[in-house]
């Protein structure tokens, strides 16, 4: 849905113009006609300060015509079809009505009916565009073309009143002067812990030229500060746009045009006259941008990329090198393409025929919950224009059919640019509408609860050596318990250790660190509990390399009571296994370990025998048998947590006795029941 079908418009005013022949006329005063023809010919020439044919001129005497004669029927038609070609809607929609208020049969064909209709309903005038397309149909001898058209519109306007009669809560607040200046922004993209906005600025010279860079702007407890443009090995001469972050902000993708012309800067030559192109941030440094890896970027131009929270899955548009703007002339579609293991991405897919139309899509977004997908299209059913949408990737794979997000979020105008934050509640998109600091602004608002996707929050922290304290690069991954998906893949910072990451709530998750030289790393945690779901996660990691040092399986899992391995304990063991078989010389004793409740003697069998079944598990994978051991530990061995000042506070039945609560106690009894394995040999 375009606020007007070209090729149409081109179709109704050449009907127009054969019914108001000369000698045709519905007046008979000769100096009305004089002034119509008199306009007519204004067409030929320029209007300087347009540069389009002197439409202007034209109205001036079309509007001459009707001062001698009000009901010069063609006066107001000509009028009407040079409005358009002007852009003034209003002019245009004032004069043809006044054509059927002077001759509702004026035209046998009904074309003024059709034209009507398409002129209010791209200025949001839903019930008259609804009234005046229906009495189009009534007309038999309609172009089939146009028909075809005006039976979309008409479905398109009972949405559009039915939306309006039922608004969704919408109140968008300027984000400021810190983002917004009088040149336009738009594209936000935004690190999940929300302390970074970056966004495209179309900087406009006073001759009229422009060009776009990257602008980034930093949280300050509720507003964000000054805008400061992106280092000069990211912005350039030439345009640069549509950025996506990964969440933790360390990786960037986005748009570079003109690659194909010398001289574009190192790596920015590409395969078509847009590109996606990545860099990384080390430290505080980006690294120069080189064009992506593997099969995403073509001979056409790819554009508004979306990046999912795990890093692997890559949304973006792909269209033609030359779109036109009609309705049904296809222009950009939605594909996704996934990482492979060598760091290349691979070939893109478009997606399914229920989200990509036969017209256009723009502006996708996967939010972090990883399967939420919001885009804009004028192919589906909405206000008119391009209005947004949301669709949600299913359990077998395919998409749910798109929802319109609802007016007045979508309007009669243009809608794009969407931003939702992780926690699903704000959203910031770009907007032209009145009272704001520039031509396109950047906007703030709280997502209607009917349109948010799963609420998400994200976890930080750092890896280190447990021993020097010094910082380390290392391969996290985090993996869902109850299905066992791996849900991100990711690195550490190689300078500072940190990392960053988003997590839908309501779940059980596993994080396994590894780097080479050192010992496997993992821990569980649960989200799933309301004081988790509202605080960012932290969870360091201490990563050792030597001889002795008790590392627990935080993710190994037993019946209550059982030495009956569950499945979910299968994600760390997995790792285990593939650890050992990259370093065959280490060997490991497996320790079982319980809480001090129960029977002595119970106890001990009971660790004797998990611990054993942790070792049959890593033979059955091809362990060799004599590299391991097992041992029961029972309740003897007691683990420890840091006190409040950083001492080791022994959990001894007498300390677990001494705490206030009984979930207290649970949890220091859980952390007693454990499995752990020490490297023994190296």
């Amino acid at each position: 849905m375009i606020k007007l079908a070209y090729s149409l418009i081109a179709l109704v005013l050449i009907t127009s113009c054969a019914v108001a022949q000369p000698g045709q006329w519905s007046t008979k005063s000769k100096k009305a006609i004089k002034y119509v023809e008199r306009g007519l010919e204004e067409e030929r020439g320029l209007d300087m300060e347009t540069g389009l044919p002197n439409y202007r001129g034209g109205i001036y005497w079309f509007n001459k015509a009707i001062d001698k004669d009000p009901n010069f029927i063609e006066a107001y038609l000509y009028k009407g079809d040079f409005a358009i070609m002007m852009g003034d809607n209003e002019t245009a929609i004032e004069a043809y009505t006044k054509v059927i208020e002077l001759n509702p049969e004026y035209s046998k064909t009904g074309f003024i009916y059709a034209e009507l209709a398409m002129l209010e309903w791209s200025e949001g005038k839903y019930a008259e565009a609804l009234e005046h397309g229906k009495k189009f149909k009534t007309y038999k001898a309609a172009n089939p073309d146009m028909l075809k058209e005006i039976e979309w519109l008409i479905v398109n306007c009972e949405f559009a009143v039915n939306a309006a009669a039922n608004p969704v809560p919408f109140e968008p607040i300027n984000v400021g002067a810190g983002v917004n200046t009088p040149d336009p922004e738009y594209f936000p993209t935004l690190t999940v812990d929300q302390s970074e906005l970056l966004f495209t600025r179309r900087i406009v010279s006073a001759n009229g030229s422009w060009q776009e860079d990257f602008f980034v702007a930093q949280d300050f407890e509720g507003y964000w500060g000054r805008a400061k443009p992106m280092p000069n090995n990211i912005n350039t001469s030439f345009n640069e746009g549509a950025p996506t972050f990964a969440p933790d902000g360390r990786t960037l993708i986005f748009v570079g045009c003109a690659v194909e012309r010398v001289g574009y800067g190192p790596g920015r030559r590409g395969y078509g006259s847009c590109d996606l192109f990545i860099t990384e941030k080390v430290g505080d440094q980006w690294l120069d941008p080189i064009n992506l890896p593997g099969n995403v970027n073509s001979p056409n131009w790819e554009t508004q990329p979306s990046l999912s929270s795990d890093g692997k899955t890559l949304y973006f548009i792909r269209g033609n090198k030359r779109s036109s703007g009609g309705r049904n002339m296809r222009n950009g579609d939605i594909y996704v393409s996934h990482l492979l293991p060598d760091g290349s991405w691979s070939t893109a897919e478009k997606l399914p025929d229920n989200i990509n139309t036969s017209a256009s899509e723009s502006s996708c977004l996967i939010h972090p919950d990883g399967k939420t997908l919001y885009f804009s299209s004028n192919g589906h059913i909405g206000m008119g224009g391009y209005d947004l949408y949301k669709t949600e990737l299913q359990d077998d794979g395919s998409w749910s059919d798109p929802v319109n997000l609802g007016y007045p979020i979508n309007t009669h105008n243009n809608e794009n640019s969407l931003l939702v934050f992780a926690d699903g509640e704000l959203a910031i998109f770009g907007s032209d509408r009145e009272g704001g600091i520039g031509e396109l602004d950047l906007y703030e608002f709280e997502m209607p609860e009917s349109i948010r996707p799963t609420k998400t929050i994200y976890m930080t922290g750092t890896v280190f050596d447990a021993k020097t304290d010094e910082k380390l690069e290392a391969e996290f991954i985090l993996k869902d318990i109850e299905t066992g998906k791996e849900v991100v893949y990711s690195r550490s910072d190689r300078v500072t250790g940190n990392f960053l990451v988003t997590l839908p709530i309501n779940k059980d998750y596993a994080l396994i660190v590894n780097k080479p030289e050192y010992h496997p790393y993992s821990v569980n945690f649960t989200l799933t509990v309301p004081e988790n779901s509202d605080e960012p996660y932290h969870q360091d990691v201490p990563l050792t390399k030597g001889i002795g040092d008790p590392i627990t399986l935080e993710n190994v899992f037993f019946d209550l009571g059982s030495y009956n391995l569950r499945k979910e304990s299968y994600i760390e063991l997995n790792n285990l296994v593939e650890y050992l078989k990259s370093r065959p010389t280490i060997k490991i004793e497996l320790q079982g370990h319980t809480d001090a409740q129960g029977d002595d003697d119970e106890n001990m069998e009971l660790s004797k025998n998990r611990a054993k079944a942790v070792k049959d598990y890593l033979v059955s994978q091809g362990i060799d048998e004599g590299r391991l051991t097992s041992k029961g530990y029972g309740e003897t061995q007691p683990s420890f947590i840091d006190g409040p000042n950083g001492e080791k506070i022994e959990l001894t039945e007498e300390y677990i006795n001494s705490l206030p609560t009984e979930k207290e106690k649970k949890a220091a009894h859980q952390l007693n029941r454990r499995t752990v394995y020490v490297v023994t040999e190296l």
